[in-house]
Formats: structure tokens, C-alpha cells, sequence
């Protein structure tokens, strides 16, 4: 099967933002997203008829929004698109009685309450996948950065995978579920991956190697559109990209372009590799699979696998290293401003960290932990 790649600028980048609307009374998931779309629709006018706005969708549940942005160059330009976007959405809320929160999961809503929008392939997905279908209550941060040619993907998927972990451990936000704390510091990664084709890729060769797998895809049933592999990194060949989908929801646009400039040098520095002839190293599937997990369940203090040969190192101090050796890079993508935002990062802790810390002072009231969220969204 073949599979074309689309044309694309090098290292250009979208992001798009997954955010909860919350009552502000209860703190309590509330499904307003028609609501809140159709009054996006009467003050900002599509680009067609009949059409949603170009960059505030709706998603699986009547509970979400999400902002996607239009191509940029530079992470200020795609957080900037956010902010603008963000601020019209919350202006559609506010009258309705709603709030807004991004995190990995809701600290305290019942997943199995949530109303699904009306779509089919909403419908069908819950249907096949019952029980596990209808825990996904679950919010992230997608990073797509262009690729200049295809050759390019599969190599730059390794590479971003073997950094993994790092991605996980700085976004984490996702301790509480139902009400109870998970133990582990990103709950949404071990949800979503029960998903079929969600979780981590498969890794190949070159492109060919993709392309039997989306085939064979085909061939037996398991999707209808190439958009139903939701791999935590994957290859978007319409848009040209690839896409990072391993964060969880985050509150702040300072962690977003965070996030975002490190996706970025990083794939420009594989890119860089690639040009020169060089190649990427890649580990085993089993030690991108124990980073995974160790990230998801320790996050910051995670002690992870760098390499093939089993070599270890906290993430936190493997990170620093890495966004030292990334600053020229970020100098020349003009994102070092943001990429040192990484550190920040690391010194005030994560969202786990923060929601934890909340919680711990309230006596374990999750409900101060969802207003903590909501007051850092406003501070954007």
C-alpha cells in the first residue's frame, strides 16, 4: 500500500490543546460543548458554512474542547494561537456557567457519566471497545513537527521515542481518578493505551515497513481511516508531520512551549543527523516500554533507560544534559527562551507534583485541586 507524505516545511509546528469544561459551582465535568461551539460559532464566523471553526473543535465527549493551531515556525508564534484561541473559548464559557481545566484526567469525575458526542465514529469506537471505551476520560497535549522528506519519519519516530520517558515524567499531570490517587503520576497513559493501535508504535526500517503495517491494518478489519492508529508518536502523512502525542494535559502555555521546543530541537537535531548521513540509535522495544511505565508511575523521580546497552540515569538530570546540548539548536529555531522553560519546570514540579501538593494541604480535598486548576488556566 502505498502511502504518500505530504509536503512540509521542516521543523514548522502545530500543537493542539485538549481542555475540559467544568461547572464553576461544583467543579464537576460538564458536557457544554455544543454550547460552547455554537456561541464560538455566532461571534467568530467560520471559515464555511456548516463548518466547525477552523481551530476550536469538539471532541469524544460533550465535556471537551480542543484548540488546534495553524502551521508555525517559531513556538512563540503556536502558543500565541493558543492564547487567542483560548480566550475566545473562555469567553463563550463564562456566560454558561463554565470553567476551564487541563490536566491528564479529572481528579474526581465519574468517567462512566460522561455523554459522548453524537458522532458515528464516537459511537463505534465505544461500542467495540465497551468497558475500556468508556474510561476515556482523558485530556493531552499533541505536538506535530514538519518533515522535510519521508525518509525522515520512521527514524525521527525512533528518536523521539527513545526520549520518551522525558516527555511523560516533565507533562504528567494525571494522579487522581474517580476520586482516589492511582499511585502513579500520569494515569492517563496507562487508560489510553488500552485503546486498539493506541499505545506505542511499532518501529520500522524506512517507510515501506509503515506502509505493510497500514495495510495489513486494512486488510484485517482493525481500522477504516489511517487517523484510527493512535500511536503515543506517529507519522501524520497528510500533514507531512509527525506527531507527539505522549502528554498529558497541561495548564500553563509556559509548559506547553516548553514541551513544544524541546519536540522541536529535538526533531531538527535528528533531522540535522540525517542529513549529514548519520544515523539514530534506537533501544529495544522492552526498555521503551519499562520508560513508559517507569515515567507514567514515577514521573520526576523516574530512573530511566538511556540506551541499548542498559545504561540508567534520573530523568531529571538526563533532561538538563539534554537541553544543554539542545541550545544551539533552539538558538537557531529561536525557542530558548522556552526549551529553558524545561528547568522551570523541573524546580516547581510537574502538574502531579502541584496537584499532589494541593491536595496534601486541603486535607485531601480534590475539589481545591480542581480549583487550583482552573485559577492556573485564568492566569494564561
Amino acid at each position: 500500500m502505498k502511502i504518500d507524505f505530504a509536503t512540509s516545511e521542516q521543523s514548522t509546528l502545530g500543537l493542539e490543546w485538549e481542555i475540559a469544561l467544568v461547572d464553576n459551582q461544583t467543579g464537576e465535568l460538564a458536557a457544554g460543548a455544543d454550547k460552547v461551539l455554537a456561541a464560538v460559532a455566532q461571534t467568530h464566523p467560520l471559515a464555511m458554512n456548516d463548518e466547525e471553526h477552523p481551530h476550536i473543535k469538539g471532541e469524544m465527549l460533550q465535556n471537551t474542547v480542543e484548540l488546534v493551531t495553524g502551521v508555525a515556525h517559531t513556538v512563540e508564534e503556536g502558543t500565541e494561537d493558543l492564547r487567542r484561541n483560548l480566550n475566545i473559548v473562555r469567553a463563550a464559557a463564562h456566560p454558561l456557567g463554565l470553567d476551564l481545566l487541563s490536566a491528564g484526567t479529572h481528579p474526581f469525575s465519574n468517567p462512566r457519566t460522561q455523554e459522548v458526542t453524537d458522532k458515528e465514529r464516537y459511537a463505534k469506537l465505544v461500542d467495540r471497545t465497551q468497558w475500556w471505551g468508556s474510561q476515556m476520560l482523558i485530556y493531552g497535549v499533541h505536538v506535530h513537527v514538519g518533515l522535510d522528506h519521508v525518509a525522515k519519519a520512521m527514524p525521527v519516530l525512533d528518536g523521539l521515542l527513545n526520549h520518551f520517558p522525558h516527555f511523560q515524567a516533565l507533562s504528567a499531570s494525571s494522579p487522581f481518578w474517580g476520586g482516589e490517587d492511582t499511585g502513579y503520576a500520569s494515569q492517563r497513559a496507562l487508560m489510553f493505551q488500552q485503546l486498539p493501535t493506541a499505545g506505542l508504535p511499532f518501529q520500522f526500517s524506512d517507510w515501506s515497513g509503515y506502509e505493510d503495517y497500514v495495510q495489513d491494518m486494512f486488510t484485517t478489519g482493525v481500522i477504516d481511516a489511517t487517523n484510527e492508529i493512535r500511536w503515543d508518536i506517529r507519522p501524520v502523512p497528510g500533514l507531512g508531520t509527525i506527531e507527539m502525542r505522549i502528554c498529558d494535559g497541561m495548564s500553563t502555555l509556559e509548559e506547553i512551549g516548553s514541551i513544544a521546543a524541546l519536540t522541536q530541537c529535538l526533531v531538527q537535531d535528528f533531522s540535522n543527523i540525517l542529513d549529514n548521513g548519520g544515523t539514530i540509535p534506537t533501544m529495544p522495544p522492552w526498555h521503551v516500554q519499562e520508560n513508559k511505565w517507569r515515567a507514567a508511575r514515577y514521573g520526576m523521580d523516574a530512573i530511566i533507560i538511556l540506551d541499548a546497552q542498559g545504561r540508567e540515569q534520573p530523568v531529571t538530570e538526563h533532561l538538563m544534559e539534554l537541553i544543554n546540548r539542545l541550545e544551539p539548536v533552539a538558538s537557531r529555531l529561536g525557542c530558548a527562551k522556552e526549551l529553558a522553560g524545561v528547568e522551570d519546570i523541573i524546580s516547581r514540579g510537574a502538574g502531579y507534583q502541584r496537584q499532589r501538593a494541593v491536595a496534601a494541604k486541603n486535607d485531601g480535598d480534590l475539589h481545591a485541586v480542581v480549583r487550583e486548576l482552573v485559577a492556573e488556566m485564568a492566569r494564561n
